[in-house]
């Protein structure tokens, strides 16, 4: 990373003596935090302290980023929507307008990143990287970098009133199960809500022509295997020039996971499932008796649960009450964004962070909003976002279910829950 790095504990203490402006705490300089941070660097009331242990970025996944971020119209949001009656249900038209509104608004050197982003794959430690060097860039209003390892209790402890507090930590959040005070603990899951869906091989390969699959393409390049379908996602087959960028997933078992790595190549998979491999060997011969390709090196295989998770409470709210009056949380907000609040599987958890990063900039850029409006308005979207993505996420794993089941009537019949 490119930004000035400095201890915790003195720089971050002296700067709330030495201006006036309202501190924000970043904490988790992964792309939602970073995201963050470039929408709110150029706020001139604003001083942002960064929290990032990291020296560089290392994570070569490639990701993609839906187009609905940077619609410039209500009707365009609209019209790139997969699940627009969703949207239209769960949303207030108000709410999709002030989003629209708010995307107009961000400035042009972080937009032109977001529109290069949404056009196909990106390496995700690109993204981290463009966003790192961006906020290092601008001439006005620099960003604050520590890269000390903070806990929980450090970043309780060098708060002051009415700092702002965003933890952007990921999966494992740092403050998420610090936001429900002990004498509210009534929940034996605490602050987290969390729904398994199923266990899974993310695949990715390159391929040297170009390749564009649909479900017609999944189903007969699948007619073959009975188990192990590889299921690539239709809006994340992308190209670089003549090479295909292919993602998709197989479902597996818990003990089939148990059994796996949390990363490894082809040539293991070959080795020790090699009926999951042979299933996508099938695949891919099919692509290549249609386009005449190769595969440009080797698989590269991710096995992850498939959860669907967020946190009950989303902000530090239940603190700004009597009996929580002398927690530090009670004085200044704390907001989770991205996986901090809300996981999604297939693909979707980085543009759902971006979103909720979105929509809390633009409550934070209103200087005269009261906190607990704030926080109320905050955890009201979360939920929202939350109801969003989990009808989305059911649709798609029993539409999965479906695809897997259809040659088998049975097995299909079952799945089928008629009035």
């Amino acid at each position: 990373m490119t930004a000035t790095t400095t201890p915790l504990p003195a720089t971050v203490a002296a700067s709330g003596s030495e201006h006036s402006r309202r501190r924000v705490h970043v904490v988790g300089g992964g792309p939602v935090g970073l995201m963050v941070t470039a929408l709110l660097q150029p706020l001139e009331w604003l001083s942002v302290v960064l929290y990032e242990q990291r020296a560089r970025y290392t994570r070569t996944r490639m990701v993609h980023l839906e187009p609905y971020l940077i619609a410039p119209s209500v009707g365009a949001y609209r019209a790139i929507q997969t699940d627009g009656d969703d949207v239209e249900a769960i949303f207030d038209p108000s709410e999709v307008e002030q989003g629209v509104v708010f995307r107009r608004s961000i400035p042009p050197d972080l937009m032109s990143l977001l529109e290069e982003w949404t056009v196909g794959f990106c390496p995700l430690n690109d993204i981290e990287q463009s966003l790192s060097d961006l906020i290092a860039a601008r001439a006005s209003n620099p960003v604050e970098h520590s890269a000390s390892t903070v806990s929980a209790q450090d970043i309780m402890t060098v708060i002051e009133p009415d700092d702002i507090v965003i933890d952007c930590t990921g999966r494992k959040s740092l403050l998420r199960d610090w936001l429900v005070p002990a004498s509210e603990t009534s929940n034996a899951d605490g602050n987290t809500v969390n729904v398994e869906l199923e266990f899974a091989l993310v695949v990715t390969f390159l391929y040297d022509q170009n390749y564009s699959c649909n479900e017609l393409c999944k189903y007969y390049k699948n007619a073959e295997n009975p188990h192990y379908k590889f299921i690539p996602s239709v809006a994340r087959t992308s190209h670089d020039g003549n090479v295909s960028h292919v993602t998709g997933i197989i479902h597996i078992t818990s003990d089939e996971a148990a059994a796996m790595p949390p990363h490894f190549d082809g040539e293991w998979l070959r080795g020790n499932f090699p009926e999951a491999a042979g299933s996508m060997e099938r695949f891919i011969d099919k692509i290549k008796a249609e386009t005449h390709g190769e595969i440009i090196g080797d698989l590269q295989v991710i096995c992850i649960p498939l959860n669907l998770y967020r946190a009950r409470n989303a902000t530090s709210r239940l603190y700004r009450t009597a009996e929580s009056v002398d927690h530090p949380f009670a004085h200044s907000p704390v907001f989770l964004v991205g996986d901090s609040a809300v996981g999604s599987p297939y693909f979707q958890s980085i543009s759902l962070g971006f979103e909720c990063a979105m929509y809390l900039a633009s409550l934070v850029a209103q200087p005269g909003l009261p906190t607990g409006e704030m926080l109320d308005l905050y955890e009201t979207h979360t939920y929202k976002q939350w109801l969003r993505v989990y009808m989305r996420s059911k649709m798609i794993k029993h539409d999965k279910d479906v695809f897997e089941a259809v040659d088998d009537r049975y097995a299909l019949l079952e799945l089928i829950h008629l009035y």
